[in-house]
């Protein structure tokens, strides 16, 4: 009687560490279970995040965020980008139509009519019958996001290249930027409204050898 009490004592001991066993093996999977469900969860949303760009015949990758924490980088480089186009001219009525239209995409009306201002008084007739290249070098650019829409202020130097000398001008130039869709011709989605020179003066002139 004392031998099987014994054993019937062992089996239930021995049942209990089976048990005990089998439960922390379930806690254990449980927990694998949750951190890998944790885990692909935050990876495809880190995925979601993540945008490739296809350039030069290469995927590169890039992360999407929100607007607001872009204005300020995409607002300058709106401002960079329109002035390049706008100011920078060769004696060549093709490439001066291209990056006027260029510009024009990304400026209001008020851009418009100091286009056709400069049109009108044989400024880029005088362009291409003179041989003359225009190039521009934006110093910096300031933007004031506090308020809507943002105004701006650029600073930059111009080159006049003549056949014979290099005259080289201040430029400062004001207007604000105003939200609007983004597309082929206006990747950053802003509109310069209020363009106006403020300043465009001669620093020097350099004769050419």
């Amino acid at each position: 009687m004392m031998l099987m009490f014994t054993k019937m004592k062992n089996i239930d001991t021995a049942f209990k560490y089976v048990r005990s066993f089998t439960m922390l093996v379930i806690a254990g999977c449980v927990v694998i279970c949750c951190y890998t469900i944790y885990k692909t969860f935050q990876t495809v949303s880190s995925m979601q995040d993540k945008v490739y760009i296809l350039a030069a015949g290469k995927a590169l990758e890039a992360y999407a965020s929100e607007r607001k924490d872009n204005v300020p980088v995409e607002a300058k480089d709106h401002v960079q980008t329109f002035h390049k186009f706008f100011f920078t001219l060769d004696p060549d009525d093709k490439v001066i139509k291209t990056n006027v239209t260029k510009a024009l995409y990304l400026a209001d009306d008020s851009a418009k009519r100091i286009y056709d201002d400069l049109k009108e008084n044989g400024f880029y007739s005088g362009i291409i019958s003179g041989n003359i290249s225009q190039t521009i070098q934006i110093d910096s650019v300031a933007v004031d996001i506090n308020d809507y829409p943002y105004r701006f202020k650029c600073f930059a130097k111009q080159n006049i290249i003549r056949t014979t000398s290099i005259l080289r001008r201040n430029l400062i130039t004001e207007g604000s930027l105003r939200n609007v869709s983004r597309s082929d011709n206006n990747p950053h989605g802003f509109l310069i409204a209020r363009f106006n020179t403020i300043e465009n003066k001669d620093l020097a002139i350099e004769n050419r050898k």
